[in-house]
């Protein structure tokens, strides 16, 4: 392999500046659940009058294998408790199988036109099957049968074979316009993400981001104060 030097076929990167407002500790709660709800509704709420934050509840989510491979990808927050946010997959995907082998996690919501960003640190623990059978029973019928037809991660040799497994399933239960149409599949689940860091960044002009960390001191939700402390770091 020729050694690469830095400099070969650079693709210049447009450079911008960040003029966000920022956050400063008094403007911060004591606890992260009230800051990361209130930041979280303000980006819903703008994604409905402006066209810039078209998924304010994607979150990316990054795991590794137990030979300490990394991997990351996007998936939607549909769990939010005070004990953590959450999100819902097959349980056999490339995740699930991460996560059986190493439960460490973390995973953040980012809205760049708003110059923000949340980051979660922690472990990840399965959701309860009540729980996961009530949400499940919540998604549109094309959303439960396409968790029947896809083995998620694993290889496809062509397109149709994935069409044609759902076309089989539809089949098998036809939608009757009711939640219990189609059962919940045995793989798939979700995963709730408790959380020993919590992260707030700002982005501010010339990269001096603030970045203010609620940081996890003893047992605890997300809404016991004295459970946590803020800590900031250097951008």
């Amino acid at each position: 392999m020729a050694d690469f030097d830095g400099r070969e076929e650079l693709i210049q990167v447009a450079r911008w500046d960040y003029d966000g407002e920022g956050i400063d500790e008094a403007m911060l709660p004591g606890d992260p659940w009230t800051a990361i709800t209130g930041w979280i509704e303000a980006a819903r709420e703008r994604s409905l009058v402006a066209d810039d934050v078209p998924e304010p509840d994607a979150l990316s989510v990054a795991t590794a294998d137990a030979q300490g491979q990394p991997h990351v990808r996007t998936v939607l927050m549909r769990y939010l408790t005070p004990h953590g946010p959450g999100f819902y997959t097959n349980l056999n995907s490339l995740k699930g199988r991460d996560l059986a082998a190493n439960p460490r996690i973390a995973a953040a919501l980012t809205w760049p036109p708003m110059f923000r960003a949340i980051r979660f640190t922690g472990s990840a623990e399965e959701l309860a099957r009540d729980v996961v059978a009530e949400y499940f029973r919540s998604r549109p019928y094309g959303s439960r049968i396409g968790a029947w037809a896809s083995a998620q991660s694993e290889p496809l040799e062509r397109r149709a074979v994935l069409d044609e497994r759902t076309e089989h399933y539809a089949h098998r239960w036809p939608d009757r316009g009711e939640p219990g149409d189609v059962p919940l599949p045995d793989f798939w689940g979700g995963y709730l993400i408790r959380c020993d860091e919590v992260e707030l960044w700002a982005g501010r002009h010339s990269r001096q981001h603030d970045r203010l960390v609620y940081v996890r001191t003893a047992p605890g939700t997300l809404a016991d104060h004295d459970a946590w402390r803020i800590e900031r770091r250097q951008p």
